[in-house]
């Protein structure tokens, strides 16, 4: 409904969404659920108590409506009353939808209301929205605006929730549907397959599998873990009417996967099927021509929401910005920043400074930054980051002055770790680590590793080590990066051909991209490398990634 759209953006005072509102009602367009609750929406950032008393009126409000009812009531100078319209909602024929929590958690933590985001977060386990990756860093902000850190840090105790399911598995007490749900999820979050699988098998014998929750679970546990064929044999075996969130999970691991012909496929296909996308699906998707490199198709699929009637947020924004920024065409992107209908995030500034110093543009990245001081930010990537475009351009003073300011604010550099799972148990790496029990084992691998691929034409690209050393310090350095160790410990650990899964907090860098490539042709294995924004699968000389990430 682009028309009832057009001329909200119309109404810049109370009379004229009054005068829209009647208007509504005598053409009969009041009935249609998306007018209706793009009314409340809009109305609910003018006047909260017209907005409610609109919402009064409705006899059966669906869950667009109350949406809308509820994310007024979050951003208003009383936010806690969005618990008030929750509890309300809760208890009505529809039922909270993933937005319906989100915009809850964000009430909750703009009102400091701990014991709230207990009880949304014990929702989200029984509802499954816990496999959302954006509502689990909402609840985390949450947690955190809350003081209640120990909470914020539990969402991040994965091995101990996988020993208590282990500890529950041997006892008489048999875990049940909501049980398993956590299980997957910590799973997920280490990467362990293995672990993984055994929670699966154990679903599928207690026939759990029929509840489409748990399969969205399964499906996330598999993606996040690099398995993606085996998501989708799990998707496409699925004994239950597949839910938004199947499609939504799915089409997301296929984009992490670096497979954007497939993804656009699969949502091509979830249309098809007569499953409506949501703005969740449209930022999977977009996502997946991120990581593909495919601008046009995402930026007409960006275009293409408001014929679909969903509204962009910031985090669509963002995408269609990081999209453009890798492409090289910062222009672009820094016009998409100024044209947009709400103030840009700081996230959205870091992305557009990532693709500065990707493309070593100088000028851009000190736009963004000085964008981000103005926000307040004091986050240690953004001092990073433009540092390592001054670094690039071996501007040593500039790269001084940044480390300066970092030492006067107290920001410290978050350390880079990968870790491996290797029969069942968990091994962690960083940088130049030597608290392993084989780590001469680990380092003598490597220097075999350094000295094969060289006969391959390798060069240390000492260009990513962003300090003003020798080229030996660097590539020294470049060494003993922390998913080098993991690969070298998967070469000694385990037997010849099979493949090796490492996770990385941190991006992978240039140059372990280049030796990982070279290391899975000459050693012929899959390495399966997850670092903080997709997938890389290493086969055979090359990088599902097609050196685009």
């Amino acid at each position: 409904m682009a028309y009832v759209e057009s001329i909200l953006q119309k109404c810049t005072s109370f009379p004229r969404i009054r005068q829209l509102h009647a208007h509504l009602l005598v053409t009969g367009l009041f009935h249609l659920p998306y007018s209706r609750s793009k009314l409340i929406d809009f109305c609910a950032t003018t006047s909260l108590t017209y907005a409610a008393a609109i919402f009064r009126s409705l006899p059966a409000p669906f869950t667009n409506d109350w949406n809308a009812l509820i994310r007024g009531h979050a951003q208003s100078h009383h936010p806690i009353n969005a618990a008030a319209c929750y509890l309300l909602m809760s208890r009505a024929p529809c039922r909270p939808d993933a937005l319906t929590c989100s915009f809850f958690l964000k009430a909750c933590a703009r009102a400091l209301a701990r014991i709230e985001s207990l009880q949304i977060h014990a929702q989200l386990v029984k509802s499954g929205f816990d496999a959302d990756v954006l509502l689990q860093t909402t609840l985390l902000d949450a947690y955190a605006k809350c003081g209640d850190l120990d909470g914020a840090r539990k969402g991040n105790q994965p091995y101990e929730a996988l020993k208590l399911f282990g500890e529950m598995m041997e006892s008489s007490m048999m875990p049940n549907e909501v049980t398993v749900l956590g299980a997957l999820a910590a799973c997920a979050q280490l990467g362990a397959i293995g672990e993984g699988e055994r929670v699966i098998d154990y679903i599928r014998s207690n026939r759990f599998d029929e509840n489409v929750i748990v399969c969205n679970a399964v499906i996330d546990m598999y993606a996040k873990c690099g398995m993606v064929e085996k998501a989708l044999i799990a998707f496409n075996g699925m004994r239950c009417r597949r839910s938004i969130i199947t499609w939504n999970t799915m089409i997301m691991a296929i984009a992490m996967d670096g497979n954007g012909e497939k993804a656009m496929e699969l949502f091509g296909h979830m249309c098809r099927d007569g499953t409506t996308p949501d703005d969740v699906t449209f930022l999977a998707a977009l996502c997946a021509c991120n990581h593909a490199g495919m601008v046009d198709e995402g930026v007409h699929l960006f275009e293409s929401m408001e014929k679909h009637n969903v509204r962009r947020n910031m985090k669509h924004y963002g995408s269609v910005v990081d999209l453009l920024g890798r492409a090289g065409k910062l222009n672009k992107a820094f016009e998409i920043t100024e044209s947009m209908p709400m103030p840009p995030d700081a996230v959205l500034w870091q992305t557009l400074l990532g693709a500065s110093k990707t493309h070593g543009d100088v000028e851009m990245a000190e736009r963004a930054s000085r964008k981000l001081v103005e926000m307040g930010s004091s986050a240690c990537g953004d001092f990073v980051l433009l540092s390592n475009v001054y670094a690039t351009h071996e501007r040593w003073g500039d790269v001084g002055r940044v480390r300066d300011a970092m030492k006067q604010k107290d920001v410290k550099k978050v350390p880079g770790f990968s870790y491996t799972e290797m029969n069942g148990a968990i091994f962690q790496f960083y940088n130049g680590d030597k608290s392993h029990p084989r780590w001469r084992d680990m380092y003598k691998k490597i220097e075999e590793i350094t000295f094969r691929i060289r006969e391959f034409g390798y060069e240390a690209e000492t260009n990513y080590v962003l300090h003003d050393i020798g080229d030996e310090e660097k590539e020294n350095a470049l060494c003993y990066h922390s998913e080098k160790l993991a690969l070298a410990f998967g070469l000694i650990s385990t037997k010849e051909g099979s493949p090796i899964n490492i996770n990385k907090n941190l991006r992978i860098c240039g140059d372990c991209h280049v030796v990982m490539k070279l290391v899975s042709k000459l050693y012929d294995r899959v390495i399966i490398v997850r670092d903080r924004t997709r997938f890389h699968r290493f086969k055979e000389g090359s990088c599902s990634c097609k050196d685009f990430w």
